[in-house]
């Protein structure tokens, strides 16, 4: 009988002897497949188990009051204030040298007014004063409105270049950056030095200035307010009371909505600081810290801004005095610009402050669980 010749009898033991090695890999590759597919469901139960961080107005679905709401447990407007100075007046020798090092660059970089152009500017004030039919405001009253006069023109600098308003704002880059990086330092009961802020604390640099140019943004609807407030002064746009009402509707919207955003910018701004954070992720992450403590928020800025005030009142006010007595007892004090120089201090002291006091609530926003 003939042998079929489609059959091999070699080539059937080998494929018998194959067949275990297969079933091996076949069952090596489903049991990796189902390992894989468990771990995958695993992280996506967790992931789903994981709370989220709150992300609210950001859609047309509803934001209920329960999910907006986030009690955050801070001190006092006024202790709060107080620790952030306590803390800084602690560390005097660190921030004044701080402090010095932004009078001095301003002063190089910037420049100051003249005593000539103060002398002119209080006696501008003086006569205004007293052109004016029963007014008696005295010394102090006089020296208030110098104060005002200053705050309300930006200072007492005639002119201000270009190239003065480029250095002017990487000065205080450079402040907000080192003070935060101090404050930060501090927090963390290291001994910070002052080279050591101003050689670390750089590194942002370019993360904090477009998270600026955001903040920028943030604030359009106010300066588009008041150019049309300017426009219609200007027209006499607002005489007509339906005019007014036109006008006065939209131009709050718009504030509302800055203040909306500021919060958030100014916030992205101190978190932009940390190490590695990109701006996007910091304004992201500012976001959701201030989601539901916007009010809060604007109510310190409000207190704290106040409360400058009132020091600036305390601590200029008197200063102004004492320049005007001293150059007119002493005819040699006549061309120091001690005014001018108290003024710059004033700003850059302030400055510090603020970015300090900016930081110090980050820091409680972000060490809050909710």
């Amino acid at each position: 009988m003939a042998k079929n010749p489609s059959k091999n009898p070699a080539s059937d033991t080998e494929v018998k002897k194959n067949l275990p090695e297969n079933e091996n890999i076949q069952k090596g590759f489903k049991h990796g497949l189902r390992t894989q597919f468990s771990k995958t469901r695993a992280k996506t139960w967790n992931w789903a188990k994981t709370p989220k961080p709150l992300k609210l107005h950001r859609s047309f679905h509803r934001s209920y009051h329960e999910d907006y709401d986030r009690p955050l447990k801070t001190p006092g407007l006024l202790h709060f204030s107080l620790i952030v100075l306590k803390t800084l007046f602690k560390n005097f020798k660190l921030f004044g040298t701080l402090l010095i090092l932004a009078l001095v660059l301003n002063m190089i970089f910037v420049g100051i007014m003249s005593e000539d152009t103060y002398s002119n500017f209080t006696d501008t004030v003086r006569e205004t004063t007293e052109s004016i039919e029963g007014a008696n405001y005295g010394e102090i009253g006089n020296a208030a409105l110098v104060l005002a006069s200053t705050i309300a023109t930006g200072g007492f600098r005639t002119s201000m270049t270009e190239a003065h308003a480029i250095s002017t704002g990487i000065i205080f880059f450079i402040v907000w950056l080192t003070t935060i990086y101090l404050y930060r330092q501090i927090l963390a009961g290291h001994k910070p030095k002052l080279r050591d802020g101003l050689y670390n604390a750089l590194a942002p640099l370019l993360s904090t200035l477009f998270v600026a140019i955001y903040a920028f943004l943030c604030l359009i609807p106010v300066l588009i307010v008041f150019i049309l407030w300017t426009t219609a002064i200007a027209t006499d746009f607002l005489s007509t009371p339906f005019y007014s009402f036109i006008f006065f509707v939209p131009s709050a919207l718009l504030v509302l909505l800055s203040c909306y955003l500021l919060p958030g910018a100014l916030t992205a701004l101190t978190a932009v600081t940390a190490p590695g954070l990109y701006p996007l992720v910091a304004v992201n992450t500012a976001n959701n810290l201030v989601s539901g403590r916007r009010v809060r928020y604007i109510l310190r800025l409000l207190f704290i801004l106040f409360m400058t005030l009132i020091a600036w009142s305390l601590v200029m006010v008197p200063i102004i005095l004492l320049d005007s007595w001293l150059k007119s007892s002493f005819s040699g004090l006549e061309g120091f610009p001690m005014v001018p120089i108290a003024l710059q201090l004033m700003t850059s002291g302030t400055f510090i402050y603020l970015s300090a006091y900016l930081y110090a609530y980050y820091r409680i926003m972000l060490d809050d669980p909710r």
